[in-house]
């Protein structure tokens, strides 16, 4: 039997980490998980009352199969309407529904790429867009995020990283794993580069809903002024935004899963902006790709609008909920010797950089084996020095717990 040289790509032997986690499992002992970004897996979810309610609701419409590749019109107008509140117009015949933004990564690549073209992607990134890029058959490259200067964007550099084969600029803001929040200098640079290049920008806004702070900083590390440069937003004003600035074409990106804490509803979008020739093209190709599948459930698009009626008052109490989680996070790695961070300014992860002569690795499987954390080393995320990466949308009892072992290890 042959198979495809994709199986030789992902058939990779177990890290030394996972192989540590795989081995306490079966002996059955107890692991707080601090890299879990499932906010269900801490004690938020949408309240089931109101969830059982729409739900019903939604199934009561789509007895009759009909579907839309582009998804229901009632679904993609909710979208819209959100975008209108937040300042940002994304018409409806403008949005693609997806079941999520995995998806909507694997649609936007297709849509833009033939085999061996290239995406560019920050770094540090997430792992998974490796996957969906080998399944493109596609090359991302990177273009790097400053730590020193709370995890910008090198405009300069990125822009070096263009080549003949460079379709998109894909922009994780906030960013994931860092925290980092694009400031409207960043994005108007991307942009900027985009429009001059004629590239198409990928916005991935999936934790656009958590905005935390206009005033970043370090934690546990010296002063440096170029740490205080004013973002673009505070905390009444919405997320920087590509969509009118000028760029050939952007595809937004965005779901139900961290915005109502309903990742298994497997509901996304792809929003598709810009110059009027290119979304019409855009949105003819990805309406056929999706009519290839037509992947996306019916009930749960039906459930979209009464999701966002329904959800108001809890999408407050979670933001306040999440901001709260992640400032605790923030003072125990101030309280802890060794650690430094650059303050999460939005989304659900931090990253931590260790002391010197700590291995990251090494540290991650001695907090697993010894004290039962788990965390990831910063290599995960392709990022240089020595970090590790967690979740702040822990309860704060789990963090406390978990920070309480880690200054164990560290002694």
């Amino acid at each position: 039997m042959t198979f495809s040289s994709l199986t030789d790509a992902f058939d990779q032997p177990t890290n030394r980490l996972y192989e540590a986690r795989d081995a306490r499992l079966k002996s059955r002992r107890k692991i707080l998980d601090l890299i879990s970004g499932n906010v269900n897996d801490h004690g938020i979810a949408y309240p089931a009352t109101a969830l059982q309610r729409v739900v019903k609701e939604a199934m009561l419409k789509t007895g009759h199969y009909r579907p839309h590749p582009l998804g229901q019109a009632r679904a993609r107008e909710a979208v819209s309407r959100f975008y209108r509140g937040e300042g940002v117009s994304i018409p409806a015949p403008q949005l693609v529904l997806t079941p999520g933004t995995s998806i909507s990564y694997w649609y936007c690549f297709k849509l833009l790429c033939d085999a061996g073209d290239e995406i560019l992607c920050p770094a540090p990134s997430y792992p998974l867009f490796e996957s969906i890029a080998s399944l493109s058959a596609i090359k991302l490259v990177s273009y790097p995020l400053i730590e020193a200067e709370r995890w910008c964007i090198d405009l300069h550099e990125l822009e070096n990283k263009i080549t003949a084969r460079t379709k998109a600029i894909v922009l994780i803001s906030p960013h994931n794993p860092t925290g980092a929040v694009a400031t409207s200098e960043e994005v108007r640079g991307i942009a900027e580069i985009a429009a001059r290049r004629g590239l198409t920008i990928i916005h991935d806004e999936v934790f656009s809903s958590f905005l935390f702070s206009s005033s970043p900083g370090p934690i546990n590390a010296p002063h440096d002024g170029s740490l205080t440069k004013t973002l673009g937003y505070d905390k009444k004003s919405s997320l920087p935004r590509p969509t009118d600035l000028g760029a050939p074409l952007v595809l937004t990106l965005n779901g139900f899963s961290k915005m109502f804490a309903l990742a298994g509803m497997k509901i996304g979008w792809i929003g598709v902006t810009g110059e009027s020739a290119r979304v019409k093209r855009a949105l003819k190709a990805l309406e056929m790709i999706s009519d290839t599948f037509l992947p996306t459930n019916e009930w749960a698009q039906a459930a979209v609008p009464g999701i966002f009626t329904e959800g108001a008052s809890f999408l407050q109490d979670y933001r306040r909920s999440v901001h709260q989680r992640s400032k605790t996070a923030a003072e125990l790695v101030k309280n802890c010797k060794g650690l430094s961070a650059i303050s999460p300014e939005g989304g659900f992860f931090m990253t931590v950089r260790l002391g010197s002569g700590m291995e990251e690795e090494a540290f991650a499987v001695d907090l697993l084996n010894q004290e039962g954390v788990l965390i990831h080393p910063g290599f995960f995320y392709d990022m240089p020095g020595r970090h590790f990466v967690m979740t702040t949308v822990a309860t704060p009892a789990e963090l406390r717990t978990g920070f309480s072992k880690i200054r164990r290890l560290l002694s």
